[in-house]
């Protein structure tokens, strides 16, 4: 893998998202974090929440990078009352294989408009 400037790398998918080589509708963004509608939706409203800088999964966080997440929760509970979502929503974030993250750039799931089921499967 290669790392490209602005912590971006060449074969992530949510890299090429951010840098806009492959297209996409974001219903957020700023400096720091993108956020756009989930290709495969699990619920009325499924956001994924996306660093630009690419973090592999939470086992990468550290002190260089840990305000980015802090970032992220905030922006979460913004989309979450933009949205609509006053009587709850989940946030989830999968780590690693048997975790169930199956892109390798850390992200978190904004989901909500049902009644949201536990366990998660």
């Amino acid at each position: 893998m290669e790392r490209l400037g602005g912590g971006i790398m060449d074969n992530c998918i949510f890299c090429k998202i951010i840098n806009g080589s492959i297209p996409s509708d974001f219903v957020y963004e700023d400096e720091k974090v993108v956020a756009f509608k989930d290709i495969s939706p699990q619920a009325p409203v499924h956001i994924l929440i996306i660093p630009k800088e690419h973090i592999e999964s939470v086992d990468d966080i550290d002190e260089t990078n840990s305000h980015i997440i802090g970032h992220i929760f905030e922006v979460a509970a913004k989309l979450a009352n933009e949205m609509g979502l006053e009587k709850g929503y989940r946030i989830v974030n999968n780590c690693k294989e048997h975790g169930g993250q199956s892109v390798n750039h850390i992200h978190f799931h904004l989901l909500g408009g049902r009644q949201l089921l536990w366990p998660a499967g």
